[in-house]
């Protein structure tokens, strides 16, 4: 009888363990980004396009986040007079300054610390994953893969049930072509949280 109790407490124990990191709570984020970056090197661009992150609650001050982001603009491809697509190491083969379009994709996953204080929610967070970037100029195409990291936060405003407005800010760093890309990111939209 002793032994059948002490397995059913632990086996007690195990599923509320097990209950305990399944997220019962958290938020959804959909909006406008910003992105300044750094592509080429003594040349910075602004991109714009969108942000999009998931957030599961697994303690009450800590979620787990999964963010998700493009942006897209063109840029001048040109380092001292000289076109340099994405990927090329300098110094780069001359030619005329061109454009390229470009698009970057951001895949990022971490943790978050937030807490509530009246209407407003501020959190902070570490992120790390992957990054894509691809161009297109007249003639040639290119793309990249990077590891990338993002430390920042941000502020909700809670504007009614389950909805707030909210306003993001990262220092996104990148390493395509293997440069260092430190970038800053600015997002704001609607969160809604469960």
């Amino acid at each position: 009888m002793y032994r059948i109790l002490v397995v059913a407490f632990v086996f007690c124990l195990f599923v509320a363990t097990a209950g305990a990191q399944i997220p019962t709570s958290g938020n959804v984020f959909v909006g406008y980004s910003y992105l300044n970056a750094s592509l080429v090197p003594g040349n910075r661009t602004n991109l714009n396009g969108w942000n999009a992150s998931v957030e599961g609650k697994v303690f009450p001050f800590i979620g787990i986040v999964a963010d998700f982001s493009g942006h897209y603009g063109s840029q001048n491809l040109t380092e001292g007079g000289v076109v340099c697509p994405l990927g090329t190491v300098i110094p780069c083969p001359p030619g005329p300054t061109t454009s390229a379009s470009i698009s970057q994709h951001d895949f990022l996953f971490g943790p978050r610390v937030s807490f509530s204080v009246g209407k407003f929610r501020p959190f902070a967070h570490i992120l790390i994953g992957v990054s894509h970037i691809s161009d297109s100029t007249s003639g040639f195409s290119g793309s990249d893969n990077s590891f990338a990291d993002a430390i920042g936060g941000g502020i909700d405003y809670h504007l009614m049930r389950l909805v707030s407005w909210r306003v993001q800010a990262d220092a996104l760093q990148t390493r395509f072509s293997s440069n260092t890309q430190n970038n800053f990111r600015l997002s704001t939209g609607l969160a809604i949280h469960f």
